[in-house]
């Protein structure tokens, strides 16, 4: 049986796109608290299936696919530019391809406005109701409103009418913003993305025998089963060690670990590598809110997934981008693993010196660097100690100098120190996890 959140969350998935949902009425009709409606409309917002809109509303939306995230519904560019629906709300579950500035004569500018586009202008009636009618959504800039007919139109087509107080170009450059964080996004791959499905994924049940487990084990060459209820609730694990020298007629529940560790689809492959690194296990059932088994994903997933992110092309630049970058395009020379690169204004705090977190991502690359000349794999980091760090200026030359104090088969260790003109100016341990190719 369904808890009455997960009922809340489908309840709102069955309604059509556009729907307008209040906690008040979710409520009402399946006979729950407002409290517990709230709370699963917020999750199904975190889930990306219903927006809640300033002075809107809450509303149903379609769910993007991953593939087409760095679009953006109107309903998202009414949060991101502080605006106010003027008409065509029942179109704000609508994604927009791309925007045009109207910033050129009325001809000139219909030529590139076109269906599912987003016109951003100021307080020309005239464009507004052109957009309309080529099928584009119109944000108005200035905080300015727009005529009655317009706004009718705008319901008549269900294409959103938007005003927002802020200039045309602060309203191009958050929606410019938003996209680029989106692609950032588009590039964190989960595990839902990677992890074999439950049509695909052999398990066990409680009053299964040992049997069984040979059985699969002799098909599949593979030993690691999670054990689930009539419910498809996962209660157990069983491995090649829980049944060696036990009776083929023993119960699985005899047997299995109880209470295995779990992940969710929704997190990213990089948590779940920590996770089975730290626990030194090799797979991992995935579950959804309710712990039913949705398919399993393994080290080998894992280190496949990792390996393929190391290989994509970056579409947004991150902070961690920026230092990594300066340790390629900035080092004149590799000596005795020393790097050389200058401080960007981007790697400072609001004092104009090089941050903490900054300062952490250069000595993980370094560390990261250092490991890989010695052993191919990947790393992750389990303990980081900073021993101090003194101010460091914008454009000040740095040289970091990593030094491998053990390393093993999983295991590494490195000291990390930071030099600008000859002064030490920071000092960091790490040790590190070792992930085998």
């Amino acid at each position: 049986m369904a808890t009455k959140h997960n009922q809340i969350l489908e309840h709102i998935n069955s309604l059509p796109v556009g729907h307008k949902i209040s906690v008040r009425q979710i409520a009402k009709d399946l006979n729950v608290s407002e409290g517990t409606a709230y709370r699963a409309i917020k999750d199904a917002e975190n889930k990306g299936y219903v927006s809640t809109i300033e002075r809107v509303g809450t509303i149903r939306i379609e769910k993007k696919k991953k593939e087409n995230i760095e679009k953006l519904t109107y309903a998202e560019v009414v949060n991101i530019v502080d605006g106010q629906v003027l008409g065509g709300r029942e179109g704000l579950h609508k994604t927009l391809n791309k925007f045009v500035i109207g910033a050129m004569k009325l001809e000139a500018m219909m030529r590139y406005t076109g269906a599912g586009n987003l016109l951003i202008i100021g307080n020309r009636t005239q464009a507004h109701q052109l957009a309309l009618e080529a099928g584009a959504a119109v944000l108005i800039t200035g905080g300015f409103d727009t005529e009655e007919h317009v706004k009718r139109l705008a319901d008549e087509l269900k294409l959103p009418i938007i005003s927002s107080s802020y200039d045309t170009f602060t309203v191009a450059t958050l929606i410019n913003r938003a996209i680029y964080d989106q692609l950032i996004k588009k590039e964190i791959v989960l595990v839902e993305d990677i992890l074999t499905p439950l049509e695909e994924t052999i398990f066990l049940k409680p009053q299964d025998t040992v049997e069984q487990w040979h059985r699969h084990n002799e098909q599949t060459m593979h030993g690691r089963y999670p054990i689930v209820d009539d419910s498809m609730k996962v209660i157990g694990m069983i491995t090649s060690k829980d049944v060696i020298g036990v009776p083929v007629h023993t119960l699985i529940e005899k047997v299995m670990t109880k209470s295995p560790i779990t992940v969710s689809g929704k997190i990213s492959v990089a948590s779940a590598a920590r996770m089975m690194v730290w626990e030194g296990i090799e797979l991992l059932p995935v579950v959804d809110e309710g712990n039913r088994l949705q398919g399993i994903i393994s080290r080998q997933d894992v280190l496949q997934a990792l390996q393929m992110i190391q290989r994509q092309p970056q579409v947004g630049e991150t902070i961690e981008d920026i230092v990594t970058n300066q340790f390629i395009n900035t080092k004149e020379a590799k000596t005795e693993n020393v790097y050389r690169f200058s401080v960007t204004p981007q790697m400072t705090n609001s004092i104009g010196t090089l941050s903490y977190g900054v300062f952490t991502t250069i000595v993980t690359e370094a560390t990261n660097r250092i490991l890989r000349s010695y052993k191919k794999g990947d790393l992750i980091v389990e303990n980081l100690t900073i021993y101090f760090v003194k101010p460091i200026q914008i454009d000040t030359v740095i040289e970091v100098t990593p030094n491998v104090m053990e390393i093993g088969r999983k295991f590494g260790k490195v000291d990390v120190e930071v030099y600008q003109e000859g002064d030490v100016v920071g000092k960091a341990l790490l040790m590190v996890q070792l992930i085998d190719r």
